[in-house]
């Protein structure tokens, strides 16, 4: 190979732009950081993500202008209280969303395959390494609750890991079919399954949904049957290791992921044998779950006294201040439990109504406004396939914040940036779209 063939395949190669790695490292460390939830965390990401926005100067659009009007709201609104800065984790929060969806959209079509690729491999990170934290007991990436210990990984609130995953999770299934995609997918449906999380299921299915209505059912069960039914394998090979009365049983839970990757691996391969396998990985997990259903039973249920105590708490405080709300930081809710006595909770676990209390209906709409722009961009962005996974990765993001607190994690909110960003329209060449000239 001369020196031009090594140049020709230099400029054919694909690479991330540096906006767009700074974004990425972002995310990185706002995953490594607890979500981005407490403030070194926060500030690094949010930094990251500001850096990265001015690079690309960012031309005045709905998105820009909805994004700092709500950030200028939330400011505002803590200053009237008498305290500017509570309003900080508001604004940060918008910008890193808007700041990152606007970065991405950067990108050109092999570029934002590639971020997608990427956006899916760290999803798979925090399946696997949640795997870990349930099968070893390891108590920093894990959470108990109801007598069971939920994958939480370096996140370590699972409801927040499963919304990343199962965001990333409906991307990589329009990724191009390769061996190591196929992993990727069976690892982020089986981080779900581990971390336990009701919502996180449910804002899956949805984005399910989406992608069959968008690209076809055909071609989203051709992907998605696959590592769904090897997920289940490995969960329910999982399941006797959640119980914390239990002994775990780590060598049940290796052949139980070492099995379910083999059915991700080798049931498109197996032609009229496909059916069995499949039959046969379902009734595992099944039995699974019968066997453990009286320890399960709370996760199967749309039940939850808490979060309808704070919900019934929340609705009384925006009564009181119907329009400007009670002020950034002030959302605490208190109700009564019966003969479990007076409880208190610091989020509503829907931030939709979490913004309606503390930034009252102007926050609302503000904040309804950059859903629905950023809707739009999708919009007019359509055609592909990676398009179809983008706008489903943000429906999934927009569901499964209705039932828990995932917008005061940065983590979530870059990945959802992303996943936008790589469906909004662009020009030819992906550089000069949305940008200062």
């Amino acid at each position: 190979m001369d020196v031009g063939d090594v140049v020709g395949a230099r400029r054919d190669s694909v690479a991330l732009p540096v906006p767009v790695l700074l974004v990425v490292a972002g995310f990185a460390a706002a995953v490594v950081a607890q979500g981005g939830y407490y403030l070194p965390g926060r500030a690094l990401s949010g930094l990251l993500v500001v850096l990265a926005v001015v690079l690309v100067r960012p031309r005045r659009n709905v998105l820009v202008v909805l994004g700092g009007a709500f950030a200028a709201w939330a400011l505002l609104r803590g200053l009237l209280e008498g305290d500017v800065l509570s309003g900080l984790p508001s604004a940060v929060a918008v910008v890193v969303f808007a700041g990152a969806a606007l970065v991405a959209a950067q990108a050109d079509h092999d570029q934002r395959e590639l971020l997608a690729g990427v956006l899916a491999g760290v999803g798979a990170l925090i399946g696997f390494t949640g795997w870990i934290a349930v099968v070893f007991r390891l108590p920093s990436w894990s959470t108990v609750a109801e007598g069971l210990l939920r994958a939480g990984s370096t996140l370590t609130y699972p409801n927040a890991a499963a919304a990343v995953m199962a965001a990333t999770a409906v991307l990589s299934l329009v990724l191009r079919p390769a061996p190591l995609t196929a992993v990727m997918r069976f690892l982020l449906f089986a981080g779900i399954g581990a971390t336990m999380s009701r919502a996180g299921v449910i804002a899956l299915l949805v984005g399910l949904l989406v992608l069959c209505a968008l690209r076809g059912v055909k071609e989203t069960l051709t992907a998605a049957v696959p590592p769904l039914l090897g997920a289940a394998v490995a969960v329910g090979a999982l399941l006797p290791s959640m119980r914390v009365a239990d002994e775990p049983q780590p060598w049940l839970a290796v052949a139980g992921l070492v099995a379910g990757a083999l059915v991700t691996l080798g049931l498109p391969g197996l032609g009229r044998w496909a059916a069995p396998v499949a039959v046969l990985s379902l009734a595992g997990g099944a039995v699974a779950v019968h066997s453990l259903a009286g320890g399960l039973a709370t996760r199967f249920s749309f039940s939850s006294p808490d979060r309808a105590g704070a919900t019934g708490a929340a609705l009384d405080l925006v009564a009181q201040a119907p329009l400007l709300g009670a002020g950034p930081g002030n959302g605490s809710f208190f109700f009564d439990r019966g003969n479990e006595g007076a409880r208190v909770m610091r989020y509503v676990h829907n931030e939709y109504l979490q913004v309606l209390v503390e930034l009252g209906a102007v926050g609302l709409v503000l904040a309804l406004g950059v859903v629905a722009a950023a809707l739009v961009l999708l919009w007019r962005g359509r055609g592909s396939s990676l398009w179809a996974g983008a706008m489903a990765a943000v429906v999934v993001v927009l569901v499964h914040s209705g039932f828990d607190f995932l917008w005061h994690l940065p983590a979530v909110l870059i990945v959802a940036g992303l996943c936008a960003g790589t469906g909004f329209p662009s020009t030819k060449d992906g550089m000069t779209e949305g940008t200062t000239a």
